[in-house]
């Protein structure tokens, strides 16, 4: 029998021909690297270490994350990295990490399945934050009621098809608002009244709610209001117009790195009608003849809202204000997540001169259980000058 032998064979004709360029390439491309890597970082574009770098951090890989994250926003890795996610799209279907693919044309936001390290620790420091907060604007005489927008993937959950979504995840809304109102906060969990609709809540290619989710989410704040026995003020009518129907860009194929490609390429888009809601003028609002009026006092409204890009899409701003009766002060934050539009609310003069009576704050649920950023005491704020940094 003979024994294998450990010698490898020996390389081709042709590895031998092609081994100099590959060589040559391969230097070329690591140099190109080096000298690129190495003027973002003299050039100050780039940050080598987090402020304040911490111990935990360094441990969990935050530092590598957050520089792998800067890196991947410069030009020449932006569009490197376009063309592989077309490319892996075209070929494969693959929507890439922040996108995952439920049935056909369904989109899902990954951080709805993301099981958060330090997960209870966090939303139980993030609902401490907004007991807090509701005590402070008590003691202004200002109502406070947070509203919690479910998840896509928990009310679409017929559109997931194969995609999992932990079952651990299944209370974190429920349990979360129990604790608000059992320390005395009007907390409402809009999934009661969206899970009705069930897939028809959400649009297909977007992480938002459609316009019957946000018509229907309005609905239930309205009825909360009114219970909580509080009049928005100034009273109006509002008009509403069905616009034409048009396609609407999906916020999820943006994120999957798909929007530069061909429409007839990208995940099937979805066209709606959109609802355009606009205030009726009224013979109060053209002018009057009381103090307040020369001030336009009495024309401000009372209703403030905080809050993500939930309450800047599909129209819910709209159809709160016409369940309201009254038009209302929008602070909201595209990627406000849970602390942004607070922060910088709280830190806003129509805050400090103008106080609302009643705040509604809108809080994503896949935002309870990630990293807390800290909310300013809203006393601190109130009497802050302006201009002063509320995140910490």
């Amino acid at each position: 029998m003979t024994t294998p032998s450990a010698v490898p064979p020996p390389p081709s004709e042709l590895a031998v021909r092609t081994c100099g360029v590959a060589g040559i390439t391969l230097a070329l491309l690591l140099g190109v690297g080096l000298l690129a890597s190495g003027m973002l970082l003299v050039s100050g574009k780039v940050e080598l270490l987090p402020k304040p770098l911490t111990l935990d951090a360094a441990l969990h890989g935050e530092v590598t994350h957050q520089l792998a994250k800067q890196l991947s926003g410069t030009f020449l890795a932006r569009h490197a990295a376009d063309i592989e996610r077309g490319a892996s799209w075209l070929l494969f279907h693959d929507t890439g990490p922040r996108v995952r693919q439920g049935c056909p044309g369904w989109l899902f936001l990954t951080d709805e399945f993301r099981l958060n390290r330090d997960a209870q620790a966090n939303a139980q420091r993030k609902a401490l934050a907004v007991i807090a907060v509701q005590r402070s604007l008590k003691k202004r005489g200002i109502e406070l009621l947070v509203a919690v927008v479910p998840d896509k993937s928990r009310i679409a959950a017929t559109r997931l098809c194969g995609l999992y979504r932990p079952d651990v995840l299944q209370t974190r809304v429920q349990h979360w608002t129990q604790d608000l109102q059992a320390a005395g906060v009007d907390a409402l969990d809009l999934t009661a009244p969206l899970q009705p609709l069930g897939e028809a809540a959400y649009l297909r290619t977007d992480t938002h709610w459609s316009e019957s989710g946000a018509n229907s989410a309005a609905r239930a704040i309205g009825l909360q209001v009114q219970k909580a026995g509080i009049q928005a003020t100034p009273q109006r009518q509002f008009q509403i117009q069905t616009l034409p129907i048009a396609e609407r860009p999906g916020d999820l194929v943006r994120l999957a790195g798909l929007d530069w490609l061909p429409s007839s390429l990208q995940p099937a888009p979805q066209s709606v009608a959109a609802t355009q809601i606009t205030e009726l003028a009224s013979e109060s609002a053209a002018g009057g003849d009381n103090l307040d009026d020369l001030f336009g006092d009495s024309n401000l409204p009372n209703v403030a809202l905080i809050g993500t890009s939930f309450s800047r899409n599909s129209g819910f701003v709209g159809f709160l204000q016409r369940e309201l009766g009254a038009p209302i002060g929008n602070f909201a934050r595209d990627g406000g997540e849970f602390s942004g539009a607070a922060n910088v609310y709280f830190d806003n003069p129509a805050f400090r001169q103008t106080p609302p009576k009643l705040l509604i704050w809108e809080i994503p649920e896949r935002d309870l259980q990630t990293p807390y950023v800290v909310i300013e005491p809203v006393e601190r704020s109130a009497t802050a000058t302006p201009g002063t940094t509320a995140v910490k």
